[in-house]
């Protein structure tokens, strides 16, 4: 059995507890996930195992909601998700908060009933792997109330003339 709570002092530790995140939502499931962060610049999406694992959780019933203050730099730092969302933009949207200042986010994956991956301080890389209910409660908590603030962004195919 998993503990109910693990350390983060590591970029490869948030890393790895992404990755670990992404395979348990591909491997078990759950109908909603939320990641979230000023831009997502530290995170591994661009890796083809994390592109595959987000191919094997999305269904037509399942919906993952992307909140970032900005999505300047993701096509081009994360062009494997990219063309996954391109995919999946029926159970994909992305939400912007750009009034927000940069570390007002809270760097986060939330798979209820998973995991709860959160950096507390984003500079030293500080956080936690959290299976605890309370925890995932109060994450969702924290992201409605980024969620309240922000407004659709990122479309998943931009039309031209």
């Amino acid at each position: 059995m998993t503990s109910a709570h693990r350390l983060i002092t590591t970029r490869n530790e948030f890393h790895d507890a992404l990755r670990e995140a992404f395979a348990a939502m591909a491997s078990t499931g759950c109908r909603e996930a939320w990641i979230c962060d000023d831009d997502f610049t530290d995170w591994p999406l661009n890796e083809r195992a994390v592109v595959e694992h987000l191919a094997q959780w999305a269904l037509p019933h399942r919906k993952l909601t992307v909140v970032a203050r900005t999505f300047e730099e993701f096509a081009r730092r994360h062009p494997r998700w990219v063309e996954w969302r391109r995919q999946w933009s029926h159970v994909v949207e992305c939400r912007s908060l750009e009034e927000a200042q940069p570390g007002d986010l809270p760097p986060m994956l939330l798979a209820p009933g998973l995991v709860v991956v959160r950096l507390f301080d984003a500079i030293h890389l500080r956080g936690s792997v959290s299976h605890d209910v309370a925890d995932a409660v109060q994450g969702r908590e924290l992201i409605d109330a980024v969620l309240q603030r922000s407004a659709e962004a990122f479309p998943a195919t931009i039309l031209g003339l």
